[in-house]
């Protein structure tokens, strides 16, 4: 009976043993897997950062342009926006009456 009962011990600390190391192994495994995901995830964050920055200058430069238009053109500018609200006016003065 004492034979089997170290035998037993024995084998659960070999258990034990290569139940640690599995842990261990898993471990350094989910590392690896965490480290390539976070680089992944850092390279996407930099990539919409600079997408970012490309359309907050773009649209600067949209703004830029818009604004000297408009100030190149202002009496056409107040001309089309009076004639665009009164033919709106119309119609919908139109429709009403109907």
């Amino acid at each position: 009976m004492n034979k089997l009962m170290t035998e037993m011990n024995h084998d659960l600390e070999v258990l034990a043993k290569d139940t640690g190391n599995l842990v261990e192994g898993a471990a350094a495994e989910a590392g690896k897997m965490y480290d390539d995901a976070q680089k992944r995830l850092a390279s996407v964050l930099e990539h919409g950062k600079e997408i970012y920055g490309d359309a907050c200058k773009q649209a600067a430069r949209s703004t830029r342009a818009a604004d000297v238009v408009l100030h190149d053109n202002l009496y056409r500018t107040v001309l089309v926006g009076l004639g665009m609200g009164i033919l709106m006016g119309y119609l919908l003065s139109r429709r009403s009456a109907s």
